[in-house]
């Protein structure tokens, strides 16, 4: 159990960890994308408003006249570049292609003249791509590209993003590779560390257990005198209500007794079980037909369905308790003139064992997880009246995982309650 809380302390800590550093890191590369491809599409919008082409920048002269400094088709004062969010270099720096398509498709011109690594045969085989996309914009590998009406048809623009986009993979690289290294150092941390802080909790339980397993031993010696005296009277002064009443209060303490300490030793990192090949079919039907008397004298109806030839790898004393347990709490528990079911069967690598019995009132759901925890009766049908104290369906839950297997409760109706069992073979 110590074993179980660690590792979920670990597991808990380090998914925390993850989803922020998720978070963070997700959000800051998402941004950064994003203003890499805003700034992209902003320029791109730029040169679609000038036919593919930079506005042109008005420098002065010495003699005052503003003269071009590039010819170009329009012109532009000088700052206005800062005021659209671009720096002054933004055209010396941009690289970037066009070619213009008429209304067919078909290739009317082609302007490389920004761009050294793009040819005009491949900028038209880039627009011919476009083109057939259908896209108004996107990415066409490096290059961020957006379709623009013209007067003479359908201008493509193509703008290199490759350095912005290699610096994108790289600062994304680097902070998946410093994250995993982060989280690597952090599992070394709480493996190292997890040891001393579960250790109050861990002695804490057990000293829990070994005082059970100390009281249980301790109780069993007196219990077993005043069962003892219980009869002796009993043969001396005959049989009376006082002396059945001490030997029945007797028996239920003994039985109470040895389900603490059973379930004490199960509660232990490594049980001793005796586990050797039997055969579960035959096993669990001479149960069945044990309660077979039991469940006619209440008049219940017990059904059983088990695939022959099954065998299972284990305790065998301790998978006669969990069907038994079953058994006897689904024939208990079911109103007069009930249908108690048992099916074993094969499933693939596992065997699965379902007992089901019908309820006087329908299950609530999310109750049935309690029907596991020690002492807890559902109000439905657990009554002081059928005895015993809640313990049975918590030995069944430590026998399933001690085995490695599955144990829950379901309604598959509304008077049915069903416990299924799952164990690997």
């Amino acid at each position: 159990m110590i074993k179980k809380l660690r590792v979920k302390f670990i597991a808990a800590s380090m998914l925390s960890l993850a989803l922020v550093l998720l978070v963070i890191l997700g959000g800051i590369n998402a941004m950064s994308y994003r203003k890499t491809v805003s700034d992209a599409d902003a320029i791109l919008s730029l040169l679609a408003s000038n036919q593919g082409m930079f506005p042109q920048r008005m420098a002065p002269a010495e003699d005052g006249v503003s003269r071009k400094e590039a010819p170009g088709n329009s012109s532009m004062e000088d700052g206005v570049f800062r005021k659209r969010g671009f720096s002054d270099e933004t055209p010396y720096e941009s690289r970037f292609f066009s070619v213009l398509l008429d209304e067919a498709g078909q290739v009317l011109s082609t302007d490389t003249g920004k761009i050294a690594a793009v040819d005009q045969a491949t900028a038209a085989e880039y627009a011919q791509k476009v083109w057939s996309s259908w896209q108004s914009s996107g990415f066409l590998g490096d290059y961020r590209f957006i379709r623009s009406a013209e007067a003479g048809g359908i201008r493509v623009i193509f703008l290199d993003c490759g350095r912005s986009l290699s610096s994108f993979h790289a600062v994304l690289l680097a902070s998946i590779s410093i994250s995993l290294l982060g989280l690597l150092a952090v599992l070394v941390l709480l493996i190292l560390l997890s040891g001393r802080i579960v250790t109050p909790a861990a002695e804490s339980y057990e000293k829990q257990r070994r005082f059970i397993t100390d009281a249980g031993h301790e109780l069993k010696t007196p219990l077993t005198i005043i069962g003892a005296d219980a009869d002796l009277l009993e043969l001396e002064h005959g049989g009376s209500e006082w002396l059945s009443d001490i030997k029945r209060q007797v028996t239920r303490l003994t039985g109470l007794t040895n389900d603490l300490v059973y379930l004490s030793r199960m509660d232990e990192e490594r049980p001793q079980l005796q586990r050797i090949e039997f055969p579960l079919s035959d096993v669990t039907e001479e149960i069945v037909q044990s309660f077979q008397g039991l469940a006619k004298a209440q008049g219940k109806t017990l059904r059983m369905d088990i695939q022959p030839l099954l065998s299972f790898t284990g305790d065998e004393k301790a998978i006669r308790q969990l069907v038994s347990i079953l058994l006897d709490n689904a024939v208990k528990y079911s109103p007069e003139g009930g249908t108690v079911s048992v099916r074993l069967e094969k499933e693939g690598r596992f065997l699965k064992l379902a007992v089901s019995n019908t309820t006087a009132q329908p299950m609530e759901q999310d109750k049935l997880h309690l029907l596991f925890d020690r002492f807890y009766r559902l109000d439905q049908s657990r009554s002081s009246s059928t005895g015993g104290y809640g313990l049975g369906m918590s030995i069944a839950q430590s026998i399933v995982a001690v085995h490695r297997g599955k144990i829950r409760a379901d309604s598959p109706a509304e008077n049915v309650l069903s416990v299924l069992v799952t164990l690997p073979r």
